[in-house]
């Protein structure tokens, strides 16, 4: 039994010391093999002489001509490898060295870009900030340097007051320039933009100034400029001046000598509201407020003011008003006795008299009266015409009214004219005579005005087509061969 015991123990012994020295010992103290290779970022060419360490650090390697390394005999763990070369942005790769393994990365390396600093902010030296009466042609002078002396190029900026218009004037590569062309009494802001070809655009401050005063300025206009009417001004020599932003619709000027003033006519959100300006176009302000101004079409339609510039007189319908040209002060001062419509009036010179149109809806069935303070109709013009009539202006003495008549007295839901001529009534006489100013055959003359000395009208025509160009012209009363075009495009004259 003991022999039997001790067989066991024995054998059990031999088992396990078999099993023991079948197994690896653990090395705690095992190493590894880091490969690896340097490229250029996006290229992949090889980057030679790049010095590969690691952290914590073990030896320092460098790259061959292909870029390859191997760093051998490293301790296992976990490394940050790190790849340095001029030229180019230190790069760091994770590593984890095994026992007895090769671990390879690769490093894209990105070249160093070279710092390059901003130019300056260009300084604005002339015209001063804020100057006034300068030319309409003007010399932009400006300072601007570069911290490494890279060639600039300039963009201007400029905006007008009146318009708001944006002009810009690119690839400028002096720190002078010529503007040409300015519009007379006009504020312009303007700005300049420098660039290095490297960096951002660099902004100057916003300066501005004033062109000088538009010279006696007589004649008042309406142009067509996209959807909106825009009023202008000029003078005798054709120099042209624009008073109201494109995009308004702003129409019917009227000037009053006086007060200095041009009064004018501007829809906004459906209504037609009476305003004021200066001269220049500065200056804005609105006089109606409640009670806007409407007839059968507001192409056709004329308020008038008072000689003195203290008020004006408009319609709404059927019901004429005046008002202080400050908006106070509203007051009827005629309803029409059968509701027809008041399309124009005219004050006279001596504020004693107003000269009325009044038709239907439609424009038609026209009648032309004159009418006193009180409200009285005085004296009968016309009474119940067929056809277009408009354009009513009073002489400055009372004797005299001009207006406009289609003597074919053609109605159409257009209100199209087929021959509208100028006509001259004399009060004293009671006979109305048509001025002779060699209309052509198939055109239509309308919206007469007399001239400050009353030989001559200003009038607008066009071709019966009701499509074509209008044209506004002068012509003597006296003579029609002196028929002379004045502005092309444009409607609504006044001449003060």
């Amino acid at each position: 039994m003991k022999l039997i015991i001790r067989f066991i123990v024995l054998t059990v012994s031999f088992f396990y010391l078999f099993i023991a020295c079948s197994e690896e010992p653990y090395d705690e103290n095992g190493k590894g093999i880091l490969t690896g290779k340097v490229v250029q970022a996006e290229t992949y060419i090889p980057v030679a002489n790049a010095k590969i360490s690691t952290n914590p650090n073990t030896s320092s390697v460098f790259t061959d001509s292909l870029g390859n390394f191997v760093i051998e005999n490293i301790p296992i763990g976990d490394y940050s490898i790190e790849a340095r070369k001029e030229g180019f942005v230190t790069r760091f790769e994770a590593a984890t060295i095994k026992i007895n393994e090769t671990t390879n990365i690769v490093f894209e390396l990105d070249p160093e870009e070279e710092i390059n600093n901003s130019p300056e902010i260009p300084e604005l030296i002339a015209p001063e900030d804020n100057e006034e009466n300068i030319d309409l042609s003007v010399d932009l002078i400006w300072s601007c340097l570069d911290p490494e002396d890279d060639i600039i190029t300039y963009k201007i900026t400029l905006r007008n007051d009146i318009t708001n218009e944006i002009e810009v004037f690119e690839n400028i590569n002096d720190t002078i320039f010529t503007l040409e062309n300015l519009n007379y009494s006009t504020k312009y802001f303007w700005q300049v933009t420098a660039n290095d070809g490297i960096n951002n655009d660099v902004n100057s401050e916003t300066q501005s100034f004033r062109t000088l005063e538009f010279p006696n300025a007589r004649f008042l206009y309406t142009k067509k400029i996209s959807d909106n009417n825009v009023i202008f001004t000029a003078d005798e020599n054709g120099n042209e001046l624009q008073l109201t932003s494109s995009a308004t619709n702003s129409f019917r000027p009227r000037k009053n000598l006086q007060a200095n003033k041009i009064s004018f006519i501007r829809t906004t959100g459906g209504q037609a509201h009476l305003y004021t300006m200066n001269p220049d176009g500065s200056n804005v302000f609105k006089v109606t407020q409640n009670i806007p101004l409407t007839g059968f079409n507001l192409d056709f339609y004329n308020y008038s003011w008072k000689s003195n510039g203290s008020q004006f007189l408009y319609s709404n319908f059927d019901k004429l008003y005046s008002i202080n040209t400050d908006g106070s002060g509203l007051e009827l001062i005629f309803q029409t006795p059968n509701g027809k419509f008041i399309s124009e009036c005219d004050w006279s010179y001596d504020s004693s008299q107003i000269a009325i149109k009044v038709n239907d809806p439609n424009g038609y069935n026209v009648e032309i009266y004159i009418i006193n303070m009180a409200g009285n109709i005085i004296y009968n013009v016309l009474n119940g015409v067929g056809g277009a009539v408009n354009g009513l202006h009073l002489s400055v003495d009372n004797s005299k009214l001009v207006f406009t008549q289609d003597i074919t007295q053609y109605e159409s839901s257009d209100y199209r004219q087929l021959d509208n001529r100028i006509f001259l009534h004399d009060f004293s006489s009671s006979i109305t005579t048509e001025i002779d100013v060699a209309k052509p055959n198939g055109y239509n003359d309308y919206d007469v005005r007399f001239s400050p000395n009353e030989a001559s009208v200003i009038f607008v025509s066009t071709s019966n087509d009701n499509i074509s160009e209008r044209v506004v012209y002068s012509c003597e009363i006296a003579n029609s061969n002196t028929r002379t075009i004045l502005f092309q495009n444009s409607i609504m004259p006044e001449w003060k």
